[in-house]
């Protein structure tokens, strides 16, 4: 029996959840898009706004919602954290323009749950960046500087106290608060996004993993029991989109970890936590947090196994190897939760890459094979941005998002990314091992209050902004 997280467990336990046909036999489309996550969900519903007689058919290798959206710590949280990198990214202008529109984004989620009934238990309550040592104390001031640099104030800085008020516990020790940020169930959120999709006439086809992508013209991609051929391709695979070649160097695929409780409403109320909060610390191993419709504490911890080339396999599936090691975190941080005991525990793959924000492309140059991938850990929101730029490009539209130019993986034949790329095998995993190991004993030194060794930080000083998870 396979084990599901638990908001997949919630999710399709619901009345009308059948899954949908696997693909049978060779089949035509305007476009097919293989993943049906929310990249691959929000994209097919945008090409169908703006193009209703468009014929997209979508492919998925488990069920909708199987992968990273039905899994992750359902933060849905804007750009702004990233401004930084988007700026260098982008240029000034546009990263500011992005990060707005990644905030509206949190808003247009909340609005397509309520227009179509989705009820994926979205609450914006905001989102709390917080210090729990004294090492992450102000680890945000350069964002806030670069925030504040270009006219906007996104962030509102917390004391101590009210940080402590807030996460409902005295570990927290300072942090900036942004109150656009929201919460939701994630698998309701992508299994709601898979139902309108269906109700607008997209074609979407479950346990149909992509087995081959034939490079012809138009493109083919090839299931175990059937294909679609499409003029337009896209790729919205998130970790597994490392299976090929042209892109595997360009992110390195590790594991997220959760745990959830058993639901103490009662307990979360003397804490002071009763709203929709959602919570992470500042580790580069971060740990992420939020409580749940009945009362549950979902966390969960970044930084877990790192695949060897690419490779997404059983690892990645299941319950959490590390769950004790998760559930040690959150009673470190919340002693007075100590005896809460633990129902749930899963895994899965976050796609790394050097620059912590999505890559949006062509395969090979080619307009006809698009891609999107390496949200590094924060895609609830921001897919939705992914999703309208990808239907753009599709359709060829000349607007304000087609225009955007986020990094591209590689163009052409060898792996040579113009923003870069990891060490092939087997340096690029026992590099990972060794740094991600080195971002352990830091970070636990400056929990305990001790100074890191100058080996440890210069070891742990490589690891890249998408080598370890942030958010959700």
């Amino acid at each position: 029996m396979t084990v599901r997280s638990l908001w997949l467990e919630e999710a399709l336990a619901l009345p009308g959840e059948a899954d949908a046909p696997s693909l049978e036999g060779d089949v035509t489309a305007d476009v097919c898009i293989v993943g049906g996550g929310y990249t691959g969900l929000w994209t097919a519903l945008r090409l169908k706004e703006h193009d209703p007689a468009a014929d997209v058919a979508l492919v998925e290798a488990d069920v909708c919602g199987g992968g990273a959206s039905g899994r992750n710590g359902g933060f849905v949280l804007s750009w702004w954290a990233k401004l930084g990198s988007l700026q260098k990214a982008l240029g000034s202008e546009e990263a500011l323009r992005m990060a707005r529109a990644s905030a509206d984004a949190v808003d247009e989620v909340g609005r397509f749950c309520a227009e179509h009934a989705v009820d994926a238990h979205f609450r914006r309550d905001g989102w709390l960046w917080a210090a729990t040592s004294a090492a992450q104390v102000g680890a945000w001031e350069e964002t806030l500087a670069t925030a504040e640099s270009l006219g906007a104030r996104p962030f509102r800085v917390v004391s101590g106290d009210e940080a402590a008020r807030l996460a409902g516990t005295p570990t927290h020790l300072a942090g900036v608060f942004e109150e656009r940020a929201a919460t939701v169930q994630p698998a309701l959120l992508a299994r709601g996004l898979r139902r309108v999709a269906l109700e607008r006439g997209i074609r979407i086809f479950e346990r149909s993993p992509m087995t081959g992508l034939d490079r012809v013209r138009p493109p083919r991609v090839r299931t175990p029991r059937g294909s679609v051929t499409a003029e337009r391709v896209v790729l919205a695979l998130n970790a597994w989109i490392a299976s090929l070649r042209e892109l595997r160097r360009t992110l390195v695929v590790i594991a997220s970890d959760m745990v959830a409780s058993e639901p103490i409403p009662e307990r979360l109320a003397e804490l002071g936590w009763t709203s929709g909060l959602c919570i992470s610390d500042s580790r580069l191993l971060v740990n992420y947090y939020r409580t749940t419709r009945d009362g549950r504490l979902a966390w969960g911890k970044g930084g877990g196994a790192i695949a060897f080339g690419g490779r997404v396999g059983a690892t990645f599936e299941g319950a959490s190897p590390c769950a004790d090691e998760v559930a040690a975190r959150l009673r470190a941080l919340y002693p007075r939760l100590r005896d809460v005991r633990i129902t749930h525990s899963w895994t899965g793959p976050i796609d790394r890459n050097p620059t912590a924000l999505p890559y949006l492309g062509r395969l090979g140059g080619r307009e006809d094979v698009l891609y999107a991938y390496g949200f590094s850990g924060n895609g609830v929101g921001p897919s939705v941005v992914a999703g309208r730029i990808l239907a753009s490009r599709v359709l060829g539209r000349d607007d304000e998002w087609a225009a955007v130019r986020f990094p591209e993986g590689p163009v052409g034949r060898f792996p040579r990314s113009r923003v870069g790329a990891f060490p092939p095998e087997p340096l690029r995993y026992l590099g990972g091992l060794l740094v991600r190991g080195a971002v352990e004993r830091k970070e636990e030194a400056e929990n305990a209050g001790r100074e890191p060794g100058a080996f440890v930080r210069r070891l742990a000083a490589l690891a890249p902004a998408g080598l370890v998870p942030t958010r959700g």
